[in-house]
């Protein structure tokens, strides 16, 4: 799966916030080259697990509705004379 492509100032933020991360947390300086890569990878490998899990979501959620239509529509049946269906 390829990541989607992100505004070029999102993925600026994105790299700082990471540089900033390493340097603060891991006492680690990467340039701007080395940030951007280390993105790519962060979402080449997070990426098809974040979508999948929002399609299991949305799954879930058209599951859901569509268990309440089918309800909704079962009681808009007219009963039948004589107890016939």
């Amino acid at each position: 799966m390829s990541v989607t492509r992100m505004p070029r100032e999102t993925k600026q933020l994105l790299v700082s916030s990471i540089r900033q991360y390493l340097e603060t947390e891991l006492d680690k300086e990467i340039g701007e080259l080395a940030g951007e890569q280390f993105l790519d990878y962060l979402l080449s490998e997070l990426t098809p697990h974040i979508y999948n899990g929002a399609v299991d979501d949305a799954r879930k959620l058209l599951e859901e509705r569509m268990a309440a239509a089918d309800d909704d529509l079962y009681a808009l049946k007219k009963p039948l004379l004589n107890g016939r269906r």
